[in-house]
């Protein structure tokens, strides 16, 4: 049975799975969730991720109100990404598979 069809969930649980379900996003979420990064920065915390995932997750990420992209200009042009307060409402869920991980795995 596939997660598309599964009658025990409701759909907005369903799409919340299919969401939350993809490792590389909970990795930049977790990365952002202390401050806020330039591209290159996401990259090199998360060395694993490679350019094109990590920018097709970000806008995925952007597109979900998750995180919001800003452009700043110290020197030169620049964007930074950082969560939003939805992005922000998904750190307990972090912190929850952290404990789990340390207690069972």
């Amino acid at each position: 049975m596939s997660i598309d069809h599964n009658p025990h969930i409701s759909e907005e649980l369903n799409n919340g799975i299919k969401m939350l379900g993809d490792a590389w996003i909970l990795c930049i979420i977790g990365t952002l969730a202390k401050d806020e990064l330039r591209f290159n920065e996401i990259q090199r915390a998360i060395p694993a991720i490679n350019p094109a995932t990590l920018s097709a997750r970000l806008k995925k990420l952007e597109k979900e109100k998750i995180v919001e992209r800003k452009e700043e200009t110290v020197n030169k042009l620049s964007v930074v990404y950082a969560l939003t307060d939805k992005g922000r409402g998904i750190l307990p869920i972090l912190k929850e598979i952290q404990i789990f991980v340390e207690k069972f795995l």
